[in-house]
């Protein structure tokens, strides 16, 4: 795992005691939250922590008709140094008044990339699991998230027809275009570490671009234009860094088939939300994949999964996204060797395979993978 991130130093990272604000949200987020702050709580090096817990979510706005209060934004961004946000339930229906909360706090926070690392675990219980290293860098303000819709009764047939606006800007695929370029030549300078025969990429760096300016060629054709300019106008800068380009509808193809064929992929907002969730596929369940939200200045991890209502409550959800994206917001914010800490101990657990949630094929709960992370965290 620790060859998949960004590494970010904050200044932050300088302080003996880091303020981390708890959003768990809906469903299974009240679950798996917990026990990754009960992870970062158990770490013997590394800063103290404060943990305050903050309210967000479609069940709050339901009970008091926002799903996002200021005094969640407000703490934040004045008293916080990261965050962990669970899952939100968002209705796939209109809903009068409700606004996603996690999509508000990204742009609340100016948190423009979602970093995803999808990487597999040589584990039994995964035989037939295709190798994959790959790092997934998804524009996080932009797109069709931009939630700019309406809908019109159509003259001609009397009945309803509805749109979205998509913004793509130049100033917004630029920065994104740079975070991927350089956590190219991050993650090769991890690699160089490592012996080449027990490397799993042997190849120059590479970021692949996804795009669909075939059809879309004013709005994808901006950005991919840009994207490839990082490069281009800084040529000598990212010389050791390949670059290529995927059709979304082929990217999707080949992941599935080659997985091992992709390091960096960058991807607009919609495009990398669908590629990601996908990934997931290739590396046993939604559970397993972290995440983190990252600006200038404030970093927010969060776990891909859903809120996942059906499981609710039963104490079989999987920690283990929560867990690595606690991992990822320590990296972010420059505490390196205590995340590579929380990598190591769920790669042994995964690894193992004797003690895993049902989504991965095994019979454990919660509580018990958590504990098995914290065994091989203190081991």
């Amino acid at each position: 795992m620790a060859s998949n991130i960004l590494r970010r130093s904050f200044a932050s990272s300088a302080s003996s005691t880091v303020k981390i604000g708890l959003i768990p949200a809906d469903g299974i987020g009240r679950e798996v939250i917990p026990a990754a702050r009960r992870v970062l709580e158990s770490l013997n090096s590394g800063p103290n922590f404060e943990f305050v817990d903050l309210d967000a979510g479609f069940e709050l706005f339901q009970s008091t008709g926002t799903s996002l209060p200021q005094k969640t934004i407000d703490i934040l961004k004045n008293e916080c140094n990261g965050a962990l946000f669970g899952a939100v339930s968002s209705p796939s229906h209109k809903v009068a008044g409700y606004s996603s909360p996690i999509v508000a706090l990204r742009k609340h926070l100016d948190l423009y990339a979602n970093v995803r690392p999808v990487k597999s675990v040589n584990s039994p219980a995964f035989p037939n699991q295709k190798l994959l290293d790959m790092l997934i860098i998804r524009e996080n303000t932009e797109c069709l998230y931009i939630k700019s819709e309406r809908e019109e009764i159509d003259p001609k047939t009397g009945l309803r027809v509805a749109w979205a606006d998509r913004k793509i800007s130049e100033y917004a695929s630029q920065r994104i275009g740079k975070m991927a370029f350089n956590m190219a030549l991050t993650r090769e300078k991890l690699r160089s570490e490592i012996p080449i025969e027990k490397r799993f990429w042997k190849h120059n760096p590479r970021v692949t671009i996804v795009h669909k300016s075939n059809v879309l060629s004013i709005t994808d054709g901006l950005w991919r234009e840009t994207v490839r300019a990082v490069k281009e106008k800084n040529a000598e800068l990212y010389k050791g860094v390949d670059m290529e380009e995927q059709l979304v509808d082929s990217m999707v193809y080949r992941m599935f088939r080659e997985p091992e064929a992709f390091d960096v992929v960058v991807a607009p907002n919609l495009y990398g939300d669908i590629i990601s969730d996908g990934a997931a596929a290739l590396v046993g369940s939604l559970g397993v994949v972290p995440s983190a939200n990252v600006g200038d200045s404030f970093v927010m991890g969060e776990p891909v999964h859903g809120s996942a209502p059906d499981i609710a409550g039963k104490g079989i959800a999987n920690p283990i996204a929560s867990i690595r994206s606690a991992g990822m917001l320590l990296e972010h914010m420059g505490y390196t060797s205590q995340a590579l800490k929380i990598y190591n101990a769920v790669d042994a657990v995964m690894a193992d395979a004797s003690i895993l949630t049902p989504d991965l094929g095994g019979k454990s709960s919660t509580t018990e993978v958590t504990e098995a992370v914290l065994k091989n965290l203190r081991a």
